[in-house]
């Protein structure tokens, strides 16, 4: 496999600028950086991005996280494993991702859920964090990055 070109923000420095400005706006939030890295973990996977599903397992790794929790994101919501924030803001994660597969984007009851464990500037991070992981998947994908090619 080979890449179809650089990466985007690679090419436009300006867009790396802003999208390391929305990472660290959401670093920065007062969610638990665990909870960042599973958040990041999901959408990746849903979105099918090697690189960023190799890169958010490791990165959750070297933050203390377990390989069972890690290995299990992926079936969350039929696991023990994982706290009711932290379900919470992956049902959040995925609902965002997957907001055309929805009349109603993201449901009422899934933000609720989230609201009833993170307060507003803590929701505004993990919206932030989901819609930029979400900008890097569709860059990474689109463009066919290679897993392991880029430094974190």
């Amino acid at each position: 496999m080979q890449a179809r070109m650089k990466n985007p923000v690679m090419v436009l420095p300006d867009a790396m600028k802003a999208m390391q400005g929305l990472h660290a706006a959401s670093a920065h939030s007062g969610v638990a950086d665990k909870t960042l890295a599973l958040v990041h973990l999901r959408v990746s996977q849903i979105n099918g991005c090697a690189m960023c599903v190799a890169g958010h397992a490791r990165t959750a790794h070297e933050l203390g996280e377990t390989e069972q929790r890690s290995f299990a994101v992926v079936a969350w919501r039929d696991t023990p494993y994982f706290t009711p924030a932290e379900r919470a803001a992956l049902a959040l994660a995925e609902a965002m991702t997957r907001i055309a597969d929805r009349s109603d984007g993201v449901p009422d009851d899934v933000w609720a859920e989230a609201a009833r464990h993170y307060d507003e500037p803590q929701l505004a991070g993990l919206v932030l964090a989901i819609a930029t992981i979400n900008v890097w998947n569709r860059l990474n994908v689109a463009t066919r990055q290679i897993a392991g090619s880029a430094s974190w």
